[in-house]
């Protein structure tokens, strides 16, 4: 594929929305601010638990040893509550979303695809 073959940066139709100006306006950025409100600390405080879970493996061998139940060990039920975790950040994740971003996405959506941007 040529540089002729591709479109022009600046080629929009003259009703085409303005994508950099929806992007530069408060409510996109407030958007914005609300998600990374959520996704910054709760990656972080996933990424602890992982780095927990690891240097507990690499450093606490006989914690991790410790049985619990039969052959059931500390390390495998915290091993198993990483994937138990995953599946709780990605409920919350969702419910959050449905109840804090969707409702503010969608009136963007709708005041872009309407013209008013």
């Amino acid at each position: 594929m040529s540089d002729t073959d591709l479109p022009s940066a600046t080629a929009t139709s003259a009703s085409g929305p303005n994508f950099v100006a929806v992007q530069a306006s408060p409510e996109f950025q407030d958007l914005r601010r609300r998600l990374r409100r959520f996704v910054f600390p709760m990656s972080a405080l996933f990424l602890m638990w992982y780095f927990a879970y690891v240097m507990l493996g690499a450093f606490a061998h006989d914690f991790m040893a410790t049985k619990v139940w039969g052959n059931i060990n500390v390390g495998l039920l915290i091993g198993l509550g990483q994937f138990l975790s995953t599946f709780v950040i990605t409920a919350i994740y969702v419910v959050w979303a449905n109840r804090e971003l969707d409702p503010h996405a969608e009136a963007i959506r709708a005041e872009l695809e309407s013209g008013a941007a």
